[in-house]
């Protein structure tokens, strides 16, 4: 049986968590203060699932990875300088705004046009990572709604290992409520998969790797389409940091049921 497939990692940029983010309202709507002067990272979230990627790639001789990226390509490439050192793939770039101010719609429908267009792509061999949830586009919808416009009814959300089978099946755990997983099997591809954090380390950077992704990273960018996500009629009343709020009391014997219970208390309030 032929176990090559076609894995298609959706993957956006983000500031760097270790920058200060300061939200303004711009002429276009909301935004970040000097967005394109923030060094900027792969969203963590997809950077698992480019990971998990290049691991299934190894398992499954003839696999071949794609990143589709929805990013403005002049920062999209300063972070491909990094991330192209740590796994082989093909990009395909959007050049379009990478905040978190844009409906998961309108992303969706970039991507999947963005899918479709791939040469010789065969959707009886398509697998579809991207991250569970997002740094930027938090919102947990944009990967169903882009599995559904690609007429992808296997979805699996939450995702921390994935186990190919012999016979071409995989066995997928997902995160469930009180820290357990679902053990799902799925025959084969086509499937989505919405990936948490995973099991796999970062991996080290290889230049050779590095050097061989670039030669097509540079023109996947010089193509790259403009998708602008206008987002219409769509209004945010006032965009704010989250107000710190610190009250300290220091009080001496007490039994944790008691402190437990007031902590309960105050954040009820």
């Amino acid at each position: 049986m032929n176990n090559a497939y076609q894995i298609v990692v959706c993957g956006g940029i983000v500031p760097d968590p270790l920058q200060t983010l300061e939200p303004v309202t711009g002429p276009a709507g909301p935004a970040l203060k000097n967005e394109m002067m923030l060094p900027a990272v792969l969203d963590p979230w997809a950077s698992h699932a480019l990971y998990e990627a290049a691991h299934l790639a190894r398992q499954a001789p003839g696999t071949k990875v794609f990143l589709v990226s929805l990013a403005p390509k002049a920062k999209l490439q300063q972070v491909l300088m990094t991330v192209g050192q740590k796994a082989p793939f093909e990009l395909v770039a959007l050049d379009g705004p990478a905040g978190g101010f844009t409906e998961p719609f309108e992303t969706a429908a970039a991507l999947a046009d963005a899918i479709r267009a791939i040469p010789g792509l065969d959707p009886a061999r398509l697998l579809v990572f991207g991250g569970w949830e997002s740094a930027c586009r938090g919102a947990g919808a944009t990967l169903q709604m882009l599995g559904e416009r690609l007429g992808i009814v296997d979805q699996f959300q939450g995702v921390d290992e994935l186990q190919l089978g012999a016979d071409g099946a995989f066995t997928i755990l997902e995160r469930i409520d009180g820290g357990k997983h679902q053990v799902s099997l799925c025959a084969g591809p086509p499937a989505v998969l919405g990936w948490a954090t995973g099991n796999l380390p970062e991996p080290k950077n290889n230049p050779q790797v590095g050097m061989a992704n670039m030669r097509a990273i540079m023109p996947a960018l010089q193509k790259a389409k403009p998708a602008p996500l206008p987002a219409e009629g769509v209004v945010f009343a006032s965009v704010t940091l989250p107000k710190q709020q610190r009250a300290t009391r220091i009080v001496k014997d007490q039994s944790p049921e008691t402190i437990a219970a007031e902590i309960v208390s105050w954040i009820r309030q």
